[in-house]
């Protein structure tokens, strides 16, 4: 039995090349089945009915005229003793007290999907008005109308270490800033949905979800069904970016609905209802206060905070950063989330980490100038080396060093800020900011690998993907230690009736949770391989090598081809099961990076473009450089979005989202996004955080994107604009300003 954490790799062949993904074809062809794909024999639709205001009570639902509208054969309401399923916090599925706009009121399965909204808009139903909040700051207010009964408030979320008055005290300077950031929508391609169908009493759902597994466990603890009649396969997805990490009350719906007919029901959301109901980043409001001495050494960091959470309990953290990304002696946050009358935020791409950026990276550039170094070089005095919320433990690797050095080197960052042009009608500047990931999930992980006498490979685990590429990454770990061409290897993913348990694809930790796993079942079947063929050559296994479909002795000499094992062709399959070893228990894992930006502003028109952008990354190994770039490219491209464009739109008089489409919604385009975007990878060569040496990528890429943004906006006009996102009516508001 090989090790299940054997020796890292040194070089290799497969791994870290730009390889197309195995899926591709499937994809260009529409062969690919994703969700709103699986079209079943006499399937329903189904659409539901949501609360039309941002705080109300249902007094009455009426279904009389829905009932009669030809095609409808399911309608569910509070009424139905089926649906007396707990949800959130003290709610359940369709709770008559609706707190934001877009709760679940009833819902229709009919025939066709056009059906299905004639009997949703023929569903009359009464409501009581309430008063709402649809700002923090409105929420804070005193006799604020309760979003919970127990207020707007939730449980706050303290730490400290050190003495910050003593900090404040030794420091020479001292800076104090208000930062804002913007409510952001997902906006997957592929909207959320599931189908469900039961046969008997077993239910399988095909669903958008990025945890199949814990959708699995979500359905059977609402159904009160064990887990071994539930089903849910995941085999393709088009995008989540977290908001596909929780069970949504969709799939339950479809579920009950496919259950009460007798047939599969397929729900899949609108666009409308996408960017209202399923997610979202929340705002935050950051004060921070730092302290420096002249030298450059940090003294104290202070950060008080709210977060605008939506109508039930979640939340993002933007203290992480403040507390571990540079050493400082003195430190104390103090964040409280708030509820308000709207959706309930969801993970996003590194839940909290691009606000805290947002709030640090800019006040790190305020200090450097206040004492008159160079920002890089002052990030640089004051990486932290060890992991202080883990014990202070030292990193497997920290890359970050080299993040800055290097990225500052490739961008020509000395150059670029001494020829920033800060005169005319139209300026430029640059902007650097650097970051990390901190979350760290327990590493569970089991892979299968089947190798046939034909020399082909089946596959089998777990995690989705999302879009990101792991069967790819994936298959390539199996062809890295087998030597089988990628056409001969079949990936078969996320489906729990038969792949193998993966805690999920959220927290940039599939390819270095799942890789090693594979790794493992693939040095499992060549050991057995290599065993066939020490028997058949007579041989000792220390002595071969496994190349090229060949089994070889010194020299070259005895071989054999793998599919003229003797013992291989009488079983027909050689199987190997790999899990995934623990983390290392005495020093701490994380992925870093640094991004650099040039933006260029208009002053007349209080227009931002940003120019070009580089970013250099410290993911551990680069398991396949084509979807690496792809995944940098677009968190550049989503901090674009957080910097400049995008923010959830309420409406103060009605609480009523306006935004909520794709013209309204500004996510960043091609025209907004520059051409030169460069992608810079830092391998520290780090053996010790896993056999494959990869520390996630997925979430770090967009980190400290937004924050380099704003760094390059202030070199430009030497005017610092804290909110996000930077508007052109914000621009010209500042600029006048600093015009009297």
């Amino acid at each position: 039995m090989p090790d299940a954490n054997p020796k890292p790799w040194t070089e290799t062949t497969i791994v870290g090349k730009s390889i197309p993904r195995i899926d591709g074809p499937e994809k260009l062809s529409g062969e690919a089945k994703y969700t709103l794909d699986q079209n079943l024999p006499d399937m329903l639709y189904a659409a539901t009915v949501r609360c039309p205001h941002a705080h109300a009570r249902v007094t009455k639902v009426d279904v009389s005229r829905a009932a009669a509208v030809p095609g409808v054969r399911a309608i569910l309401s509070d009424a139905d003793k089926d649906c007396n399923i707990p949800w959130y916090r003290g709610s359940r599925l369709f709770d008559p007290h609706c707190r934001y706009e877009g709760e679940e009121v009833a819902t229709v399965a009919a025939e066709t999907q056009q059906q299905t909204w004639d009997a949703v808009r023929a569903i009359e139903v009464q409501y009581e008005k309430l008063p709402f909040v649809s700002s923090m700051v409105d929420a804070l207010k005193p006799g604020a109308s309760k979003v919970q009964d127990g207020g707007n408030i939730v449980q706050p979320n303290n730490f400290s270490r050190g003495d910050v008055a003593k900090g404040f005290a030794e420091a020479d300077v001292v800076v104090e800033e208000t930062f804002q950031t913007s409510c952001l929508l997902h906006t997957p391609v592929e909207v959320h949905g599931s189908v469900a169908h039961w046969e008997g009493d077993h239910l399988t759902i095909w669903d958008s979800t990025q945890f199949p597994f814990t959708t699995q466990a979500g359905v059977a603890s609402a159904l009160k069904i064990p887990l071994s009649k539930v089903r849910v396969i995941a085999r393709h997805m088009g995008g989540g970016f977290g908001s596909k990490i929780d069970l949504s009350k969709y799939t339950v719906l479809a579920a009950l609905l496919a259950r009460k007919t007798g047939r599969p029901v397929k729900y899949c959301l609108s666009r409308e209802e996408e960017l209202l109901c399923v997610g979202n980043r929340p705002a935050h409001n950051l004060r921070l206060k730092a302290g420096v001495k002249k030298d450059g050494t940090l003294t104290a960091f202070e950060l008080r905070g709210n977060s605008e959470i939506g109508a039930y309990p979640a939340g993002d953290s933007a203290a992480y950063l403040v507390r571990e990304l540079y050493v400082c002696p003195n430190v104390k946050t103090e964040e409280a989330p708030v509820f308000i009358n709207a959706g309930q935020s969801r993970a996003f791409r590194a839940p909290g980490f691009p606000q805290s950026a947002w709030a640090l990276e800019q006040t790190m550039d305020t200090l450097a100038e206040k004492i008159g170094m160079d920002p890089v070089e002052f990030r640089l005095k004051n990486i932290s080396m060890v992991c202080g919320v883990d014990g202070n433990k030292p990193y497997t690797s920290i890359g970050l060093p080299q993040c800055l050095r290097e990225g500052a080197k490739a961008f020509g960052w000395t150059e670029a800020r001494a020829k920033a042009k800060r005169d005319g009608p139209i300026v430029r500047g640059v902007g650097v900011a650097s970051g990390m990931w901190g979350y760290l999930a327990p590493p569970i992980s089991t892979a299968i690998v089947r190798f046939y006498a034909d020399g082909s490979v089946n596959l089998n685990i777990g995690a989705a993907d999302l879009g990101t590429g792991t069967r790819t990454i994936m298959a390539q770990v199996v062809a890295e230690e087998l030597g089988v061409p990628m056409a001969q290897i079949e990936v078969e993913n996320a489906d729990t009736g038969t792949t193998q348990f993966s805690d999920g694809a959220g927290g940039s930790k599939t390819c270095m949770v799942d890789s090693p796993a594979v790794r493992t079942a693939a040095l499992e079947v060549k050991a057995r391989l290599l065993e066939m063929a020490s028997a058949q050559l007579n041989v000792p296994v220390a002595d071969l090598k496994l190349a090229g479909g060949e089994i070889s002795g010194p020299g070259g000499n005895p071989k054999v081809a793998v599919g003229r094992l003797r013992t291989l062709q009488t079983q027909r399959v050689v199987v190997g099961v790999g899990t995934r070893a623990p983390h290392p228990a005495d020093k701490a894992v994380r992925p870093f990076g640094t991004h650099f930006a040039e933006v260029e502003v208009n002053k007349r028109t209080g227009e931002v473009r940003v120019v070009r952008m580089l970013a250099a990354q410290d993911s551990g190994r680069v398991m396949n450089l084509l979807t690496y770039r792809n995944q940098v490219l677009g968190g550049m491209t989503q901090g674009i979005g957080f910097a400049l464009t995008e923010h959830r739109v309420l409406d103060a008089g009605t609480g009523k989202m306006l935004n909520r489409n794709f013209h309204d919604y500004k996510i960043p385009t091609a025209m907004d996004v520059p051409a030169d975007l460069t992608v810079l990878p830092i391998d520290p060569h780090d053996t010790e955080v896993n056999s494959t040496g990869t520390k996630g990528l997925g979430e770090p890429a967009l980190v400290p994107a937004a924050a380099a943004i704003a760094n390059a906006f202030y070199h430009a006009t030497g005017v610092r604009l804290a909110r996000a996102p930077i508007t052109p009516a914000a621009v010209l508001e500042v600029l006048n300003a600093k015009r009297g």
